[in-house]
């Protein structure tokens, strides 16, 4: 019993020493008022406050410049299907033959796509989807397979076309951006970048005759790609996109593009003429193995070749071939084979005169020769 009450005795003093040397905190009605009034956390507030930082995009000026281009140029820019008769075992109709891409030249609905886009469809089946998603049959207007262009024509309303920007080809330089937007695969409204990587490349069109001075580019360019626009920093056209060099068949970052000089002329002359006005000499030349120059092989009655006295194959008495004049040379450039001479009249309009160098036996002479026109043959 004692050492109960001894025992009991320390607690109660041990309790009153700790009151004594740690009071506990008063709390005061303003304590108690602050406590109140302050807000609790808001777990959902904050989870949102997070999900509207995170969803902040920024993108450097070149994005925005890039981003702004593809906006303002897109709506130009065109999908073109096209369809053929095809016969099989068991049937014989339309099939889809092939696409490809196009644009917008004016708002007369005029539309400019690769000739090889069109070739072998069938006239009546070839159809343009704007990039509104509103789809048109088109008819050809006229084609220039020599240049691998064709101009199509859709009646839509002039609100719903939105006509490319033309720029020009004279001061395209090596390095500089470009930007390609088309329909790889079926997939339109495709950009893709990459820099002017050659100039004055030569390349052969559908026609088997070279294009020269077309511009290569590491842009992707893949099958649907062509007739799409090739386009500058400033969204102008500067090239129509038409073939790739590829041992895949899909873009190894060598495309080639015609020059939008090329194509400006083409497609004025094929919307108002319904074909090109080419220059034309009016005979008809051929190239013989081992023989410098073309041989002058008939030449054409009212023609400019006529005109200048350029002479063509006759026979003698006995029926034996007697070799006439043989084109050496244009105003001095030299002329080696029929691509030489497409591309030397390429350089002239119908009506100027050129100086014909030819050889005529066994002497050189030259001829003063008025070029004629593709349209009036």
């Amino acid at each position: 019993m004692k050492n109960f009450l001894l025992s009991f005795l320390i607690v109660v003093a041990a309790f009153a020493a700790g009151r004594y040397l740690f009071p506990a905190e008063e709390v005061t009605p303003t304590m108690i008022d602050v406590v109140s009034r302050s807000p609790a956390p808001n777990r959902a507030n904050d989870a949102e406050k997070s999900l509207v930082t995170s969803s902040e995009t920024s993108y450097t000026p070149e994005e925005e410049r890039t981003i702004r281009l593809f906006e303002r140029a897109s709506p130009s820019v065109c999908f073109i299907t096209t369809k053929a008769m095809r016969r099989s075992f068991w049937s014989y109709g339309e099939v889809e033959s092939g696409s490809g891409s196009g644009f917008t030249w004016d708002r007369e609905g005029h539309i400019i796509t690769n000739f090889h886009v069109i070739n072998g469809a069938n006239t009546s089946s070839i159809a343009v989807t704007l990039s509104n998603g509103k789809t048109y049959n088109a008819r050809v207007v006229g084609f220039e397979k020599e240049k691998d262009l064709a101009v199509l024509k859709i009646d839509a309303p002039a609100r719903e076309l939105q006509p490319i920007d033309v720029g020009s080809s004279q001061n395209i330089r090596v390095g500089q951006s470009v930007y390609a937007i088309g329909n790889p695969f079926g997939l339109d409204q495709t950009l893709t970048t990459g820099v002017v990587s050659a100039l004055d490349r030569e390349i052969r069109s559908q026609a088997g005759v070279p294009i020269k001075g077309a511009i290569q580019t590491d842009a992707a360019i893949n099958p649907g790609n062509s007739g799409g626009p090739l386009l500058d920093s400033n969204g102008q056209l500067i090239g129509v996109n038409t073939s790739i060099y590829s041992p895949s068949g899909a873009s190894a970052g060598i495309g080639f593009s015609i020059p939008v000089d090329v194509v400006r002329y083409v497609v004025n002359d094929v919307i108002r003429y319904g074909e090109v006005r080419r220059p034309v000499l009016g005979a008809d030349l051929r190239q013989v193995a081992r023989m410098e120059g073309l041989i002058v092989v008939t030449v054409d009655e009212g023609g400019g070749a006529a005109g200048a006295g350029l002479r063509g194959l006759s026979r003698d008495a006995r029926g034996s071939l007697i070799l006439g004049d043989v084109l050496v040379g244009i105003n001095g450039n030299p002329i080696r084979s029929n691509s030489d001479l497409y591309l030397e009249l390429e350089k002239y309009q119908p009506g100027q005169v050129v100086k014909l160098n030819i050889v005529r036996g066994d002497r050189r002479a030259s001829l003063d020769a008025r070029l004629g026109s593709s349209v009036d043959n």
